[in-house]
């Protein structure tokens, strides 16, 4: 996992959580994801998974994304960031 060193870091804890949002969604149990995995890495992830990823992660954070943060959203590293700033982590 880039950037993440200690297994106390509340990072690691967000980006647990998120893999597990998409290893659900793409019922993939061994599914990987690190900060520069995007849509062209993921068979299956086109805009419609897109919201549906998103609306998982906003429900398992008690987050809202604002469509301008949306329309920045370029890999899961930039996903990461936008929940660590929401939720103060």
């Amino acid at each position: 996992m880039v950037g993440i060193q200690s297994q106390d870091d509340p990072r690691r804890d967000i980006h647990n959580d998120v893999e597990g949002i998409f290893r659900n969604f793409f019922r993939d149990n061994s599914l990987v994801i690190n900060t520069e995995t995007s849509a062209k890495d993921i068979e299956g992830w086109d805009s419609l998974a897109h919201i549906t990823l998103i609306v998982a992660i906003e429900k398992k954070f008690g987050i809202k994304f604002k469509l301008a943060e949306l329309q920045e959203l370029r890999n899961v590293g930039d996903i990461l960031a936008c929940v660590k700033t929401k939720t103060g982590k």
